[in-house]
């Protein structure tokens, strides 16, 4: 080879053979993740609304980034990355996610509540639900979940707040349920992360009480890298081989202060 450096040399091995869902893998702590993970060795099914994203990241990235455009709460959503996969999936990373405008529950309207809890509950319940199968029958697997500094603090709406306390209770039920199968699922809370996701105040109550709390605390916003680093390290099955059910905040230590 001369003094060509191989992919594999100048990165790692440590996903070869693996094959990844990674949802919201057009931007941010999604896209990330799958660029570590294809440059760890493995291939990547990159799940996300917005094709564009998808696109271009793949034109970055090469063939082992595998662009599927879909909304994730659709029924039929989960089947789609099943099939894009061939029925081999070793990891699973569900990162995609929405806001809900810092919403009371007073101020709350059904329509945020329910999309809130579709994006960011019931369609991770469903990619669990279908993924794990596949697992069972491969001897093993990997789940890493995106939960929120929400789920440790109020520093979010009702919507938001509830959809990511529900992340936690699914990552830690099925983790004592499947671990003895060779399952491993745990998630990651961030703090600020410099990502697309809408994080403006739609209401003035909100505002008052959580934006000084807010500006007084919380750290300065992460790079999306930061993220992927503590998901691989958790999707990693020799670096993290013995953990399982835990919610790991990333977010510079905002949890204890």
């Amino acid at each position: 080879m001369g003094t060509e450096t191989t992919r594999q040399e100048k990165y790692g091995t440590r996903f070869r053979d693996k094959t990844a869902i990674v949802t919201g893998a057009g931007s941010g702590i999604g896209l990330a993740t799958a660029e570590m993970i294809i440059q760890d060795g493995g291939r990547v099914i990159a799940v996300d609304l917005m094709e564009d994203r998808l696109q271009e990241a793949k034109a970055q990235l090469g063939e082992n980034y595998i662009p599927v455009a879909l909304d994730i709460t659709q029924g039929d959503a989960a089947d789609k990355m099943i099939q894009a996969a061939d029925s081999k999936v070793d990891i699973v990373v569900n990162n995609a996610g929405i806001m809900d405008g810092f919403l009371p529950i007073v101020e709350l309207d059904d329509e945020t509540w329910e999309r809130t809890l579709a994006v960011n509950t019931t369609a991770m319940m469903r990619i669990c639900r279908a993924t794990i199968p596949l697992m069972l029958e491969a001897g093993g697997g990997v789940i890493v979940n995106v939960s929120s500094e929400a789920s440790l603090r109020t520093c979010a709406g009702i919507a938001y707040t509830a959809s990511k306390h529900a992340v936690n209770g699914l990552t830690k039920h099925i983790a004592a349920l499947y671990g003895k199968s060779g399952i491993r699922c745990n998630a990651v809370a961030p703090g600020a992360v410099k990502t697309n996701v809408g994080g403006n105040f739609r209401s003035e109550l909100a505002a008052q009480r959580l934006g000084p709390i807010l500006a007084a605390t919380a750290p300065e916003m992460a790079e999306p890298e930061y993220l992927a680093r503590a998901i691989c390290f958790l999707a990693d099955e020799h670096a993290a081989r013995y953990i399982n059910g835990v919610i790991l905040p990333v977010d510079d230590g905002w949890s204890v202060v």
